[in-house]
């Protein structure tokens, strides 16, 4: 670290406008990444359901509609006035650029299933072209048909018409979270530095990153789906973790120069130390926020490109702008002053003081700590997991709305079908097992082409008009239902139809419930590896780091006890529905979306980790001057103390800005992230760390001999 400190002085002109060109020039395709974006991303795509919707497509070329369209007619449909409204709907709708084919309740041969109960409202399903983007369209079609049309009243709903909303809210709420963010973070630094230059450099870093990662989002975008959520982790993880690593580097900068350093030597210095730390503690989050790729779905693995590369270049900020911006600078980084810091760090203070009282009590105080968060892991008892769908979105939104309609008015969920695929079987086969689908519970009906069967029984009359559910040596088998598709009890339906066995034929089964069923199976299938992944990464790198077994190990165990409150928390807040006065109305499913609580078990992780190698590198400094463990203990919490609660403080800014969204998902993840770095830099740093390291004693620095000659050779002191 030595030689690059002095590489980066030597050069800093070159290392600092050459680092903000690089950016910048990156950034003119990373801002053409968001249109390109899209808002799913949760469906495995290894799974037989994926199977299915393929084979659809290229077997029986059901082109599965993207928009789905309510006509809520003035007559009952059947009259000459509503037939006259739909075929007008129908082709003002061809007309919109980008629609392929539009199919409804009239051009199906008018079957019950596809009106609804009270006989007046129809379906509409819109198929939209494979080359252009299919959000945009939907956007297109929900802004101009959404109302009034000629007297009945349009609700548009589909995957099209939810993604162009989330998206279009998205955008505007992290314009909002980074208008509600970047002010307090400033206002925070300016008090924490007493300088506005000083404040306003982790900004600037913490800003590159941000812009930095957009290229490669739409590097990513080019090849493969990428989720449009990934750009809150990357504002969030941007700002936080690129001003946390640069705070620390400058607040380190300045401590050097108030023992008379000269600039680069203090420039030097704190590379060697504070760089270190940053290096390391960067390495750490970005490999165990790398995990999320185990995951099948697009959605986390999106997570893991932003936040793997948000995190490298926060890194690189730090340690190629920053230094040589320092350099630069000298001491005119304390230009502009707005109140008072003192530079030179004090043994003595407030968080000196409050490690040598909780050392003095250790016991009583870390029972008092794991009794708390114990209160606060017993909120998850409850917790159910489920998957995200248009409720996210606010109340009044209008796919919200449209499909509210769908399920008060329609008696089955007509658009999300269960859909089987048998190869080979012949019609008398298909007769059986249709029977004894139909004879599942929620189950409305069920249509082959041996007809349509209702409570095991078959009315082979209607065998005709599902003729061509046989095709290319495979039945196509449709089962109308009554339940949420994507929650627990869609899961239990697509059990219970797989519990139905057909003799000697392989069943394939998919549709919107046997999607979620199958997306959940693949996060419980990776749950393990992903696991395993953070640990043992996690204890490997923070023995490197401090040549102990016992501190990465209670690191670990203090993480995943950090984690068990923070999900007791959101299950509080979001399955309970409190706090709804504070965060704004959101809709209370009973359920959190499976693949936001693995986000932000991951992300607190990581971030847990940061915060520990935070304030062991300053223990460890300590002890390895020659202080005892309580001392070292002490002191370094004093010294580490104030700029710890300022980094957390800034990534919770960053994060709990995410509360204002009317996205009920950006709303889970802002607040769950932010709860659990202000948990973690409270009772976790502050009194269950310094308490179980007064209890350990020396014990913390304990390894094998072999171990301590690894660490000799191979430790992350230099």
């Amino acid at each position: 670290m030595k030689r690059w400190a002095e590489i980066v002085v030597r050069r800093k002109h070159t290392a600092l406008y050459g680092f903000i060109a690089v950016v910048l020039l990156s950034s003119i395709l990373g801002f053409q990444s968001f249109g390109l974006l899209k808002a799913g991303g949760y469906d495995n795509p290894n799974s037989d359901s994926t199977r299915v919707t393929e084979l659809l497509d290229k077997k029986f070329d059901t082109q599965t509609p993207e928009v789905v369209l309510i006509a809520d007619m003035p007559t009952l449909v059947d009259t000459t006035d509503s037939i006259t409204i739909a075929r007008d709907l129908r082709a003002d709708l061809l007309e919109v650029a980008g629609v392929d084919k539009v199919t409804s309740y009239y051009t199906l041969g008018n079957p019950p299933s596809l009106r609804s109960t009270d006989g007046k409202a129809a379906y509409f399903f819109v198929k939209i072209k494979d080359d252009v983007v299919q959000s945009d369209v939907g956007k297109q079609i929900s802004d101009k048909f959404t109302g009034d049309y000629n007297g009945a009243k349009i609700y548009v709903a589909g995957f099209a018409a939810i993604s162009a909303e989330i998206n279009s809210t998205i955008s505007e709420d992290l314009t909002r979270a980074e208008l509600i963010a970047v002010p307090l973070i400033l206002l925070l630094l300016i008090f924490v530095f007493g300088s506005l230059i000083a404040a306003g450099l982790p900004i600037l870093i913490g800003g590159l990153a941000i812009v930095g990662s957009f290229f490669f989002v739409w590097v990513s975008a080019q090849f493969t789906d990428t989720s449009v959520f990934a750009l809150n982790l990357i504002t969030g993880l941007g700002l936080g973790l690129g001003i946390d690593y640069s705070l620390l580097m400058v607040n380190r900068f300045r401590e050097e120069r108030a023992k008379n350093k000269s600039v680069n030597d203090a420039v030097i210095a704190t590379m060697v130390t504070a760089g270190r730390t940053v290096l390391f503690s960067g390495i750490t989050v970005a490999i165990v926020l790398s995990a999320l790729a185990f995951f099948p779905q697009y959605f986390l693995k999106s997570f893991a490109l932003g936040g793997v590369v948000v995190v490298f270049l926060s890194i690189a900020g730090a340690l190629i702008a920053l230094p040589a911006l320092l350099a630069i600078l000298g001491d005119r980084v304390n230009k502009l002053k707005l109140g008072r810091a003192r530079r030179q760090p004090s043994d003595d203070g407030l968080w000196g003081s409050t490690a040598r009282f909780v050392m003095k009590r250790p016991i009583a105080i870390a029972l008092v700590a794991l009794i708390g968060l114990g209160g606060l892991m017993s909120l998850s008892s409850n917790i159910q997991f489920g998957q995200i769908d248009d409720r996210v979105l606010p109340q009044q939104s209008r796919a919200v709305e449209a499909n509210n309609v769908i399920r008060e008015r329609f008696s089955g969920r007509e658009a999300s079908p269960v859909e089987i695929l048998v190869k080979g079987a012949s019609s008398g086969d298909v007769l059986v097992y249709v029977v004894k689908l139909s004879s599942q519970p929620n189950i409305i009906r069920v249509q082959s082409s041996a007809g349509i069967a209702q409570d095991g029984i078959i009315d082979q009359g209607y065998a005709p008009m599902f003729s061509s559910y046989e095709q290319n040596g495979y039945q196509r088998i449709q089962v109308i239902h009554d339940v949420e598709p994507r929650s627990l009890d869609g899961q239990k339906l697509t059990e219970s139809l797989r519990s139905v066995k057909l003799d000697s034929h392989k069943v394939l089964i998919g549709g919107t419930a046997a999607i979620y069923s199958d997306s959940q199976q693949g996060i419980v299938d990776q749950l393990g590896v992903v696991a395993a992944w953070i640990i043992v990464f996690t204890l490997v790198l923070m023995f490197l780091f401090t040549g102990s077994v016992i501190l990465p190990i209670k690191a670990v165990l203090l993480n995943i006890l950090s984690l068990g409150a923070t999900y007791g928390f959101i299950t509080w807040v979001f399955i309970d529905g409190n706090l709804k006065w504070l965060l704004g109305d959101f809709f209370v499913t009973g359920t959190v979306d499976t693949s936001s609580i693995v986000l932000i078990a991951v992300v607190v992780f990581g971030l847990s980790m940061d915060y520990e190698l935070f304030l062991l590198s300053r223990i460890k400094e300590q002890h390895e001057a020659g202080m005892s463990t309580v001392d070292s203990v002490a002191v370094g919490l004093q010294r580490s103390g104030r700029i710890i609660t300022a980094a957390a403080l800034v990534l919770a800014f960053s994060f709990i800005a995410f509360a204002s969204s009317s996205v009920t998902i950006m709303k889970m993840l802002g607040i769950g992230i932010a709860f659990a770095i202000l948990l973690d830099a409270t009772i976790i740093r502050a009194l269950l760390v310094p308490a179980l390291m007064r209890l350990f004693g020396e014990f913390n620095w304990w390894a094998p001999k072999w171990m301590k000659a690894i660490y000799r050779k191979l430790g992350l002191d230099h």
